[in-house]
């Protein structure tokens, strides 16, 4: 069943239960089926979606990104979330390579939409959507489950972002690995503060908690304060946060008088969670489980129950009901329990591609098996730790920061020798990306030079915190360079 004809039955089950409540709008199941039905006759009428076209959406979070969501299912068209943080020559890159037909965008982010998509053939169309009770277009093929669905662009090692492409099958399957690592039932109350552009926020419990019959609590954006008073009452019952969310909370004047009673789990991730973290949570009562995964695994690949969270901190647990995982060695061997090795997951959840690249496609999914590129061990129990990111992956508040992208953004500088991008502790972001700069000789570069270098041509998340200079850069006998130095060196600096 395709993710459109899921939607409809859940609208017959229960019309009238509320799907989703975002500021001042309330709809109920049977609304949201009429709105993704309507979206998709305007998508294939008014601006000729047709089956297989990339449809792009740059906005905050808003009921907009599930009724698209929906009316791409439908049609057996694909959406491309744009991350709203991200430059505009980001999102030209992007629209271009998924060879977007059509850009919908919230009209504040119009100069942004215009400037990202100047050159290019898309059809820009502001929000809102028509809304009418129009003739219903014709369901997609069931057998239309296996169309691919999103593009979501993840930052890859080269420097160039790549396209994971998942199916509807990939959302369903991610879905009830999520209902079942979340207990998700039609009671569930589920706030989501993160942004819908990435997996995380659209997939870890948004869809999971619409294919359960729960009610969303959707946020446009994330606001400490406003999270605790909806939590306070709404009477939230199950959340999504990561880490520096975590640290917002537990830090807001407000935690220490906040009734959290009717909140019985909150989900994290993103990164290594340090224990120090999860402890204010179940100092209050409230479960914190670690889910483990990433874009191309839609993202659930592995979740631990709360009783097991709180025995084994910092493990992210077993591999999801419908996943499988494995711990390697180089040589693509399972390696012993408490050795480390790369983490392998297989699954329906899994991409079926990174989009217009089959080489990149074929090394991750080599023997049929993603390879994620974290590095992990498991204890004698079998439960997944996460020790290291083998492709050096800066995560900067919940958002992934590529060491290569940067530094090829820094290509080129005047005055610079060489540059090498790293990763810096942070308390309240968890890292923060840093610069290592070499300088040539007789040089007068600045760190305020090396920063305004990438004004406007990288998501300020991106952007280093911090220049640090150096004579030379660390390299090993093959002439690589040794990050894990650079990390050394600029620790002391941390907070």
């Amino acid at each position: 069943m395709s993710l459109a004809g899921w939607l409809d039955r859940r609208a017959d089950l229960t019309p009238d239960r509320v799907a989703l409540v975002c500021g001042d709008a309330r709809l109920s199941y049977r609304a949201l089926a009429r709105r993704a039905r309507t979206a998709a006759r305007h998508l294939a009428t008014a601006l000729e979606v047709a089956r297989g076209d990339r449809v792009a959406l740059l906005a905050h979070n808003c009921p907009d990104y599930l009724v698209l969501l929906f009316a791409c299912a439908r049609l057996g068209a694909i959406l491309v979330p744009l991350n709203w943080r991200l430059a505009p020559p980001e999102h030209r890159f992007m629209l271009g390579d998924a060879g977007v037909r059509v850009l919908i965008h919230e009209p504040e982010l119009a100069p942004a939409a215009a400037e990202a998509a100047a050159g290019l053939t898309c059809r820009l169309v502001a929000l809102p959507l028509p809304d009418d009770d129009a003739a219903e277009p014709a369901d997609v093929a069931s057998d239309d489950a296996a169309a691919r669905l999103l593009i979501v662009y993840t930052s890859g090692t080269t420097g160039h972002p790549k396209g994971a492409v998942l199916t509807q099958d990939a959302l369903t399957w991610n879905a009830i690995n999520s209902v079942a690592a979340h207990d998700l039932t039609g009671g569930d109350r589920v706030l989501i503060t993160i942004p819908m552009f990435h997996v995380g926020g659209l997939n870890m419990q948004t869809v999971p908690a619409l294919h359960a019959g729960a009610t969303v609590h959707l946020h446009r954006r994330f606001d400490p304060a406003a999270t605790l008073a909806a939590i306070r009452d709404q009477r939230i019952t199950v959340t999504v946060l990561v880490p520096a969310q975590l640290v917002a909370l537990i830090e807001h004047p407000d935690w220490s008088g906040a009734d959290l009673t009717s909140l019985r789990l909150v989900t994290t991730g993103a990164s290594i969670v340090p224990p120090g973290l999860v402890e204010p949570w179940q100092a209050r009562g409230i479960d914190v489980i670690n889910v483990y995964g990433s874009t191309e695994t839609a993202p659930i690949a592995t979740w631990i129950s709360p009783e097991d969270a709180r025995r084994k901190p910092g493990s992210c647990g077993k591999a999801a009901l419908h996943c499988e995982i494995r711990v390697v060695d180089a040589g693509g061997c399972d390696v012993a329990a408490g050795e480390r090795g790369e983490v392998l997951v297989r699954g329906p959840n899994v991409m079926r591609e990174y989009w217009n690249n089959p080489a990149a496609t074929a090394e991750a999914l080599a023997d049929g098996w993603f390879h994620t590129g974290d590095i992990g061990h498991r204890d004698d129990e079998g439960f997944l730790y996460i020790d290291d990111r083998k492709t050096e992956v800066i995560i900067s508040g919940g958002e992934n920061v590529y060491p290569a992208e940067v530094e090829a953004a820094l290509a080129g500088l005047a005055g610079a020798a060489e540059i090498a991008v790293v990763g810096r502790p942070h308390p309240k972001w968890g890292e923060v990306p840093v610069a290592v700069v070499v300088r040539r000789p007789g040089a007068a570069l600045a760190a305020s030079d090396v920063l305004a270098a990438l004004d406007g041509r990288l998501a300020r998340y991106k952007q280093p915190r911090d220049v640090v200079f150096v004579e030379a850069l660390p390299r090993n006998a093959m002439g690589k360079v040794q990050k894990f130095k650079l990390r050394a060196l600029i620790a002391p600096a941390a907070g």
